[in-house]
């Protein structure tokens, strides 16, 4: 049985999913990961319902919450009138949508995309990601340390975080984007439920994002008026070559951190005296759940297939890869997704 399971990203096409020879042990470098874990596993109550549920036609904020679109745009209404329409497996749609700059874009396109998966019984087929997806040429992205203080940005308290929200959840279309298109050769290893679970969670991302655009429109700005760090796709780079790194590093630690975050930046909008504001980001933060309970089972799964123990596995990617979880944790919501404590 393979240790670990790695893309060799710089093989020539034609890819080939059922191909071995891209697949090949890495060592870590701890020997732990053949110890078993100290606590059992226990999955979200809520995964197998949201692996089921219909699609979410919800891409609007109206006054009581989300609702469809009160006028959906022409593209909107016919995906055959746009690219997604045109393309053969999700794969090839996942890479369409990462070449797309433009944000309010990349988010239709990515509900466009999984209708169609949804609806039209298409292949995961096989398709290259780009080196890094698409970009407006706004807002400029630096490291976190240049980023600017909120009294600094030009922009009030409550659009400062939400644009911050809104800049993590564009990234989150394309980290899962990226998930499925990178690793679709794997299919025969990974199984099509693999696929099928990220463009759920690259399309609940792309509603996310069009509820943040909203609300940033209706409070007077737009994504693109302050700079937005690069940490996200920095580290989704570190994870490029690897399906289980990617699973740790993504679901388990970055968008974990939305598990811890979510609450505080809830109470923050409300002693701001944003109440609108503050739903959306609550509504958001409990929909986080299920993507960090599938990054969870899917890494328990890719371990399982690699005979390796996921608790002593996930620490040894995060030594090896350079990731710091960092406090403090909502200890209630991670048992809610599934994080063994002892992770």
């Amino acid at each position: 049985m393979m240790q670990y399971l790695k893309l060799v990203v710089s093989c020539p096409p034609p890819l080939r999913p059922s191909s071995s020879s891209a697949l090949r042990p890495k060592p870590l470098s701890s020997s732990s990961s053949s110890a078993p874990s100290c606590i059992e596993h226990t999955p979200w109550s809520g995964l197998q319902s949201w692996r089921e549920s219909s699609l979410n036609p919800n891409r609007f904020w109206g006054p009581r919450g989300p609702q469809p679109l009160p006028k959906p745009s022409p593209s909107s209404l016919d995906p055959k009138q746009s690219s997604i329409g045109s393309a053969s497996s999700l794969a090839e749609m996942g890479a369409l949508v990462l070449s797309t700059s433009d944000p309010a874009s990349k988010s239709e396109l990515s509900h466009l995309a999984y209708c169609r998966w949804r609806g039209e019984n298409l292949p995961v087929g096989v398709s290259r990601p780009p080196d890094r997806p698409a970009r407006p040429a706004k807002p400029e992205l630096v490291s976190p340390k240049d980023m600017p203080p909120p009294k600094e940005s030009g922009l009030p308290l409550n659009a400062y975080m939400l644009h911050n929200l809104a800049h993590v959840e564009l990234n989150a279309i394309d980290l899962a984007w990226d998930t499925v298109v990178r690793f679709s050769p794997f299919l025969e290893t990974l199984g099509e439920g693999f696929f099928e679970d990220f463009a759920h969670v690259a399309d609940d991302e792309s509603r996310h994002f069009a509820w943040c655009s909203q609300r940033l429109l209706e409070l007077g700005f737009r994504y693109g008026d302050m700079p937005a760090h690069n940490l996200l796709w920095r580290e989704c780079d570190k994870s490029s070559d690897n399906v289980a790194a990617r699973l740790a590093v993504i679901p388990l630690v970055q968008e974990a951190r939305g598990l811890d975050a979510g609450p505080r930046l809830v109470q923050k909008l409300v002693g701001f005296g944003d109440n609108m504001t503050s739903k959306i980001v609550g509504r958001i933060a409990d929909e986080e759940t299920a993507h960090v309970a599938v990054g969870v089972d899917w890494f328990i799964s890719v371990c399982q297939k690699m005979n390796r123990a996921p608790c002593s596995t996930f620490k040894d990617i995060l030594r090896e890869y350079s990731v710091e979880l960092k406090g403090p944790f909502n200890y209630s919501a991670r048992d809610e997704a599934g994080i063994p404590r002892d992770w």
